[in-house]
């Protein structure tokens, strides 16, 4: 497949639930009415300032731009932030207060926002809306922070799962959506944070040797079998 060979969003189905992966990152599951999106780590380019390794301090209201869109054009029912949704346990502190206007407007226009909690926030904030869970079961699908290995109907993130194609004499990497028809493994939603090679050892015992990838890059979803698949180069 080419990168010329795509529609906006990929289908797949994972244990008898037909899904949806967005270029955006996010999974819908119109069935359901769920929008699901894992790790936006908020305010992580302030916790990096604080280190004093200085990066733009709007990932925060980034992020939040595009999960409001989302939001917007899927009109949920129910949202699901798969955890590490702040990069640590003192992030809504340094949240631009308009920030957290936004958030909370966000929540508020959600009938279940859930927030599942990650090992960057095993305790999410108070008083911006939605209720916590370690993990939520919505028929034949599980969503939690980390995959588990064997486990079946699984949703989760934890890793920001990224892919690397050889495309026209030219190696192309983006991030990606990652699954088995067992367990899906969501990319990061935040605007910081990057993704990890499906090839790397991180990611071994989690998938079926004949897993799929949903790279997600230039507004659009591509599909792609593991076996189109390179590791990244040795720096």
């Amino acid at each position: 497949m080419s990168l010329t060979e795509s529609t906006s969003r990929a289908a797949l189905r994972l244990c008898g639930a037909d899904l949806l992966a967005d270029p955006s990152g996010a999974l819908l599951w119109p069935e359901e009415g769920i929008l699901a999106v894992a790790d936006l780590h908020l305010e992580k380019g302030s916790a990096f300032a604080a280190r004093g390794r200085m990066l733009p301090p709007y990932d925060t209201r980034a992020t939040l731009g595009r999960l409001a869109e989302m939001i917007a054009i899927a009109r949920p029912a129910r949202v699901l932030c798969l955890g590490d949704s702040f990069h640590d346990r003192r992030a809504a502190e340094r949240m631009d207060p308009a920030d957290v206007e936004r958030l909370r407007g966000l929540t508020a226009t959600v009938a279940d926002w859930v927030w599942i909690t990650g090992n960057h926030d095993p305790e999410p904030p108070q008083g911006l809306g939605g209720r916590v869970a370690a993990e939520l079961s919505i028929g034949p699908l599980t969503f939690r922070h980390e995959a588990q290995p064997g486990a079946v109907g699984e949703l989760s993130g934890h890793l920001h799962p990224a892919a690397t194609v050889a495309l026209a004499g030219r190696r192309v990497r983006e991030r990606c959506f990652a699954h088995d028809g067992a367990k899906l493994i969501l990319p990061a939603f935040g605007s910081f944070t990057g993704g990890l090679n499906v090839l790397d050892a991180a990611f071994d015992g989690l998938l079926a040797p004949d897993f799929e990838v949903l790279m997600t890059a230039r507004g659009r979803v591509y599909r792609f079998p593991c076996a189109r698949l390179s590791p990244d180069r040795a720096r």
